[in-house]
């Protein structure tokens, strides 16, 4: 560790410590040794220790038989617990429901924090093609189609932070091009959808609407669906299914908000 890190680490707070221990927990470090976290932190291992043992006693932490810490119960229940997150899933599970039924492909929701995507509720199917996402998963915001057209909705200093920055390819198909990306962006603008064809995987296709605050209110979320690129040519036909259950979900996410029926 530089001798800059180790002061940062000298200075913080009881709170900044304990946050430093949980923050090294992450969806590429699901489980991790106490060593582990102490070196990745900076801390002392005898106040890791200490730290560890105080959250796995409250429940934000549990150690599994192959000795190794994970994030415990108590502290996904706290997550779920979110107001933002909690009132769309639960508006937007029985669309999720019928969409998937009526296509049988994998039926995602997400949302933006700051120039990154987060998925918050997902239904796969048996038979859906595999995916590399998950709920609580973060992406880059042009990383995903779903994080495309959020960004796409997104106040103009969060397009220019995303479009500034070197734009890393997932696969041969992914646009990185920052003009392309602003044609397209403009694109979704006006046709408020968007088929990304093999941009995070070159297994998948997916069709993505945003969700909206009432029927024209401001892009709050994004529904989509997910599907093998085996049936790319089916993908178009999965428009009007989504677009009418993501309106479903703007009206009555405007209805909730506001407490009353919003416009048609």
């Amino acid at each position: 560790m530089s001798t800059e890190a180790k002061e940062q680490t000298e200075q913080l707070t009881a709170a900044g410590k304990v946050l430093a221990v949980l923050g090294t927990f992450g969806r590429e470090r699901p489980g991790q040794s106490l060593t582990q976290i102490s070196r990745r932190t900076g801390l002392p291992l005898s106040t890791t220790h200490r730290i560890v043992s105080e959250l796995a006693a409250w429940g934000a932490l549990e150690r599994t038989s192959d000795g190794n810490w994970h994030i415990g119960l108590r502290l996904w229940e706290l997550g779920t617990s979110s107001p933002r997150g909690q009132l769309l899933r639960e508006v937007a599970l029985p669309y999720m429901q019928d969409l998937y039924e009526r296509t049988h492909e994998n039926v995602q929701l997400a949302v933006r924090e700051g120039t990154e995507l987060v998925f918050v509720e997902r239904i796969a199917g048996h038979h859906s093609v595999e995916l590399l996402t998950r709920v609580a998963a973060r992406f880059p915001l042009a990383s995903t189609g779903m994080g495309r057209v959020l960004l796409a909705f997104s106040p103009p200093e969060i397009q220019e932070a995303v479009l500034a920055q070197p734009l890393h390819p997932s696969t041969r198909y992914t646009v990185t091009d920052p003009d392309e990306l602003r044609r397209e962006l403009a694109t979704i603008r006006h046709e408020h959808y968007f088929v990304s064809d093999r941009q995070l995987s070159e297994e998948t296709v997916a069709i993505a609407a945003p969700v909206r605050i009432g029927a024209s209110g401001p892009v709050h979320a994004v529904l989509g669906i997910v599907l093998a690129v085996s049936r790319r040519d089916v993908v178009r036909r999965l428009r009007d299914p989504l677009l009418h259950a993501a309106r479903g979900i703007s009206i009555e996410l405007g209805s909730r908000r506001s407490g009353g029926p919003t416009d048609p």
